[in-house]
């Protein structure tokens, strides 16, 4: 199991649609945001959507993203910017912590997220699926929300073309960790 990945401290929706669909998700939790992007990205918001979750976060100018635009079902906004990294900065900013997926060490914009939130003191939370089992991660995950009162969670990590399977295997792990 990897620990390195955790920092910081460690210790208009309708609420009946949110209330019915809570479960066991850490009572913290009321938003997901992330950059829009294909795989990680995507896999986040539409856990959110399904769950009956608040959702949002920053894309880059025009929507943005390697598959074209990013649809205009998710309820984000624009930066003034093209660039992916501004993006990414915002959602860090905007968020009460971060979690970064992977399959193996951080690179790319995955490792750009970890040095914003390192860069501006945010909790994060790596989750490597090649280092941990399913149910260690999940652990981990969910008492790090709770612990860090996590209310607005920013979900980061690969986009599909660095990655084909980690939309599916994100958007399990959240709806696994959060029901």
């Amino acid at each position: 199991m990897i620990l390195k990945g955790i920092s910081g401290p460690v210790s208009e929706q309708d609420s009946t649609t949110r209330e019915k669909n809570m479960g066991n998700r850490p009572l913290s939790l009321k938003k997901i945001i992330s950059g829009g992007q294909t795989g990680a990205d995507r896999a986040g918001l539409d856990v959110a959507i399904k769950l009956g979750l608040l959702h949002g976060g920053w894309v880059p100018k025009g929507r943005k993203a390697e598959d074209g635009m990013v649809p205009s079902c998710y309820q984000v906004k624009e930066t003034n910017s093209f660039k992916y990294r501004d993006r990414t900065q915002l959602n860090v900013l905007d968020s009460d912590g971060t979690v970064i997926f992977s399959r193996g060490p951080l690179k790319g914009g995955s490792k750009l997220t970890e040095d914003f939130c390192i860069a501006h003191q945010k909790p994060y939370i790596h989750i490597d699926f090649d280092t941990m089992t399913k149910e260690e991660a999940k652990t981990l995950f969910t008492n790090w929300i709770e612990e860090n009162s996590i209310s607005v969670l920013n979900v980061a990590g690969p986009r599909e073309s660095e990655d084909k399977d980690i939309y599916q295997m994100v958007k399990d792990f959240l709806l696994e960790a959060l029901v």
